[in-house]
């Protein structure tokens, strides 16, 4: 059975700085692409940054020159370096594994940006 684990959230002041981490146990045929999605209260859960098996990423307008995700594809691990973080950027952060079965998702980790 595939588990995937967030770690590294928790409480920052604006303009400080996060590192998360995703770890997966269990067997995983073949990766497709790995990625952090968020969602904040009252809101619905959107693609924060993800990253293919080739390392081509993609991510949300909002965090560009901000966040940079990457992996380490011998671990399926997936990590989301944060940078210059927003109150807006306040939200539970979920990794994700895409496989060429089904995409998986972790229970995801907080993340608040306040004074």
């Amino acid at each position: 059975q595939v588990h995937l684990v967030e770690s590294g959230g928790g409480l920052v002041q604006p303009g400080g700085s996060l590192r998360l981490s995703c770890a997966t146990s269990g067997s995983i045929f073949r990766t497709l692409r790995m990625g952090w999605y968020r969602q904040g209260p009252g809101e619905q859960r959107e693609l924060v940054a993800e990253i293919t098996s080739g390392d081509s990423t993609t991510y949300a307008d909002s965090v560009k020159g901000r966040f940079t995700i990457s992996r380490d594809n011998a671990k399926n691990a997936v990590f989301l370096q944060m940078n210059s973080l927003k109150p807006e950027d306040t939200a539970v952060y979920y990794c994700t594994l895409l496989s060429t079965v089904r995409n998986y998702w972790g229970q995801g980790t907080q993340v608040t940006v306040s004074s």
